[in-house]
């Protein structure tokens, strides 16, 4: 039973491409949070 990596090679830069997208909007809302509990303070 062979793997068909042409699905790895399609899904892998959409997973990267989501990664990215995720890992960047929790940072600026980690940066908002971080501003509005330093305003608060």
């Amino acid at each position: 039973m062979d793997f068909d990596f042409r699905v790895l090679a399609v899904l892998a830069p959409v997973g990267l491409a989501l990664g990215w997208a995720v890992f960047n909007i929790f940072r600026a809302a980690q940066q908002q949070l971080d501003n509005f509990l330093n305003k608060r303070a």
